[in-house]
């Protein structure tokens, strides 16, 4: 694996990390401490906290420039947490869901690559371990009722196109 592609997979993944911290502070300022779900959701926003910092720290060691578009995904994600979390509980737990079910299939073509090249075995391990919290995330969402959210397929169907955009573009911005 070159260094170009090795910085946009690292680049990618620590901006992704950043937009679910923000999801989750979005809904956690609507929703309250005491909303539904709100101990699920505090939960799944320290892990993905611990994600960032760890994509933060491999970015500085590695000398991997951020995404020109931090400051966009910050209040992008803001905004889909809050919003989905103003739609109720439920529409909440949807967005979670559809984002984790795309973070599932990105991480997992990381992975292919990296099997595929034989080389970043550590990053190749964080990235594996990040992505079964992230389907334990999706799990818990459907769990909670993200599918009886009001006009689910629609409001899946976009954020998971959301998210397939906004990879496609930190990768490379």
């Amino acid at each position: 694996m070159n260094r170009d592609e090795l910085h946009r997979m690292i680049r990618v993944d620590q901006a992704g990390e950043f937009g679910a911290t923000r999801i989750y502070e979005g809904q956690l300022a609507v929703m309250g401490d005491r909303g539904p779900h709100s101990a699920e959701i505090r939960h799944m926003a320290e892990q993905e906290e611990v994600h960032r910092a760890k994509f933060d720290a491999l970015m500085a060691e590695r000398g991997v420039r951020p995404t020109a578009l931090h400051p966009f995904w910050s209040a992008a994600g803001y905004a889909l947490g809050a919003g989905t979390a103003l739609l109720g509980p439920k529409a909440a737990m949807a967005c979670t869901a559809a984002v984790e079910t795309e973070i599932d299939k990105h991480y997992s073509e990381q992975l292919e690559r990296l099997a595929e090249t034989d080389s970043e075995p550590e990053l190749a391990e964080m990235i594996e371990t990040f992505r079964e919290e992230e389907l334990e995330h999706r799990d818990a969402a459907l769990a909670n009722g993200a599918e009886q959210a009001p006009a689910y397929p629609l409001l899946s169907g976009a954020i998971r196109l959301g998210c397939k955009i906004a990879i496609k573009v930190s990768e490379r911005v």
